[in-house]
């Protein structure tokens, strides 16, 4: 019997999906929760909400609309504690994504992020971009 797939998701494959519900990133998320879990830390998920909660984003979607996305990916994913930290990247905010993905024992990093990109793989993690993982 095989597991499903471990998937952690950056934060930027996130808003993405929000902000074009027909994109890459928005295939991707639905595959990685359709094939497998989504992985995320208390600091993603913080992380988000406070991108979602900008008023910049007033004029492609509104608030309440990103209330319930956020509200409903809560619903829908695994939360992993962090005990190891990592600190392995030139943009320490960037650490978290890392971390669940370590402490989560993930099969992969689906990101745009070129730092995290440029790590791949992570500790034999591959991180790939939505793009490259639709085709895999």
């Amino acid at each position: 019997m095989n597991r499903s797939r471990l998937v952690v998701v950056d934060t930027n494959v996130l808003v993405s999906r929000l902000l074009a519900p027909r994109s890459k990133p928005a295939q991707a998320l639905r595959k990685a929760m359709t094939e497998g879990k989504v992985l995320v830390s208390d600091a993603t998920m913080l992380e988000l909400a406070d991108v979602l909660n900008r008023s910049r984003f007033d004029r492609w979607v509104p608030k309440a609309t990103r209330v319930a996305f956020l509200r409903q990916l809560t619903e829908n994913v695994s939360f992993v504690p962090i005990v190891e930290v990592i600190r392995a990247i030139r943009d320490p905010r960037n650490d978290h994504v890392l971390e669940v993905a370590v402490n989560g024992r993930a099969d992969l990093i689906l990101t745009g992020d070129e730092d995290l990109l440029a790590l791949d793989p992570f500790r034999a993690i591959p991180i790939l971009t939505p793009a490259r993982y639709l085709v895999s």
